[in-house]
C-alpha cells in the first residue's frame, strides 16, 4: 500500500525525498591566493615601469624641445597641471595632436595621473606614425622629472 504525503500518493517502493543538501561554505582566500594576486600586481606594475621613459632620457628631450602633454582630462588639468604643459584629453589626443604637433619627429613627453592613460596615448601617437613619443608616467613622476 502506498503512503499519504503532502497531497501525494507514493508507493512504499519509491525513495523518500532527501532533504537538500546544505549549501557549500564559501572558499576564503588561501595564502596561495595572495601570492597570486600580489604576483599580478607587482608584475603590472614592473609593465609600467619598464614602459616609462628614464629619467635622464626625458630631460634630453626637453632640451631638444620635447613638448610635455597630460592627457588628462580638462578638469584634472585645471585643478593642476605641470608648467608649460599642453593638455590633450586622452580621448581627444587623436583628432588634436595634428594641429599641436604637426611634425611627426617632433618630441613628445605624455604623462597623467597614474602613468596607464599616457602609456595608451604614447602607444596610439607610435601607431599614428610619430617616432618620439614617450610615456613620463605619473603627475608625480613627471613633475620630478620637470624639476630637475
Amino acid at each position: 500500500m502506498g503512503v499519504w504525503r503532502c497531497g501525494h500518493l507514493r508507493s512504499s517502493m519509491e525513495k523518500p525525498e532527501q532533504p537538500p543538501s546544505p549549501r557549500p561554505k564559501p572558499i576564503y582566500m588561501t595564502i596561495a591566493t595572495w601570492i597570486i594576486i600580489g604576483t599580478v600586481i607587482a608584475a603590472f606594475l614592473i609593465f609600467k615601469q619598464l614602459n616609462a621613459v628614464k629619467p635622464a632620457t626625458a630631460r634630453e628631450w626637453l632640451k631638444k624641445g620635447a613638448l610635455v602633454i597630460d592627457v588628462r582630462s580638462e578638469s584634472e588639468f585645471q585643478e593642476r597641471h605641470l608648467p608649460g604643459a599642453i593638455n590633450i584629453p586622452l580621448n581627444r589626443l587623436g583628432e588634436e595632436i595634428a594641429r599641436r604637433a604637426p611634425n611627426k619627429e617632433q618630441p613628445l613627453l605624455l604623462h597623467c595621473l597614474s602613468g596607464t592613460r599616457s602609456g595608451m596615448g604614447t602607444s596610439a601617437l607610435k601607431k599614428m606614425g610619430y617616432q618620439n613619443v614617450f610615456n613620463l608616467g605619473s603627475y608625480g613622476r613627471a613633475e620630478k622629472i620637470l624639476a630637475e
